[in-house]
């Protein structure tokens, strides 16, 4: 296997959690009486870039199936943090109704809904059909799709260049982190801001916090790595902060 930024080919242990059933996988009653599918949960880590990543075997789309059932909104704590986040955002870079605010992997509108009360226009992009449907209900404009280079020069066609993209715990969830994160890039105008929340690997290792070690997340991002992945892809960091969630997040 090779690094999914750089390339190199992947030849160090990170960590070894021996085998797990995807995350999130809910089993019926029928499917309690038969054997479960389990894959390898193994890290490996890149000599070159040194992202911590998983050895892949289980594809997003068999993760985040139609049935997916993770809504923000059951947390109180994550909409307060939410709210703070909209209220900071638009002071400090002065959001009005003509800017125009994204958020990648919406999930159910938490965040968005606090935008959408300031009647700043907004939209969100969300792949799971059913937080895809609940952020709907709210009133809240969603693309159904996965976030990506392709997707984001779509929009652009269509006029909906953003003034700020939000993408909180996502960026650890992806794949293809070059074509994830090359679609900022293209999706934002020319002064536009795009903040990344994401767990601090240095917490998971301090705190031997194994637990947030599973399928759906593909990388496990240090500040360095973070900031070279961005600057590959055409981003420039101006500003990094700690946060509590999440177990210790940046």
């Amino acid at each position: 296997m090779n690094c999914r930024h750089c390339g190199q080919a992947l030849i160090s242990p990170f960590l070894d959690l021996g085998h797990a059933p995807p995350s999130n996988a809910y089993l019926t009653q029928d499917s309690l009486k038969k054997p479960e599918l389990t894959f390898p949960l193994r890290l490996l880590v890149c000599d070159a870039c040194h992202l911590v990543q998983t050895e892949d075997y289980a594809d997003s789309a068999d993760l985040f199936t139609e049935d997916y059932a993770y809504f923000s909104s059951f947390s109180t704590s994550w909409l307060e943090h939410a709210q703070a986040y909209v209220e900071q955002m638009v002071s400090r870079f002065n959001l009005t109704q003509q800017s125009c605010v994204v958020e990648i992997a919406a999930n159910d509108g938490y965040l968005l809904q606090y935008v959408n009360q300031k009647n700043i226009p907004c939209y969100g992009v969300e792949p799971t059909k059913s937080t895809a449907a609940a952020a709907k209900a709210k009133g809240l404009e969603i693309v159904e799709d996965f976030f990506g280079i392709e997707l984001a020069k779509k929009l652009v066609s269509q006029n909906k260049q953003a003034d700020l993209i939000a993408a909180n715990n996502v960026l650890a969830h992806v794949p293809f982190i070059n074509d994830f994160v090359s679609g900022f890039t293209a999706l934002l105008k020319p002064q536009g801001v795009a903040t990344f929340e994401f767990p601090h690997l240095l917490n998971m290792v301090q705190l031997n916090q194994f637990d947030t070690v599973y399928h759906e997340h593909f990388s496990y991002l240090s500040f360095t790595t973070v900031k070279t992945i961005f600057e590959y892809n055409g981003l420039s960091v101006f500003d990094v902060e700690e946060l509590p969630t999440h177990g210790g997040s940046l």
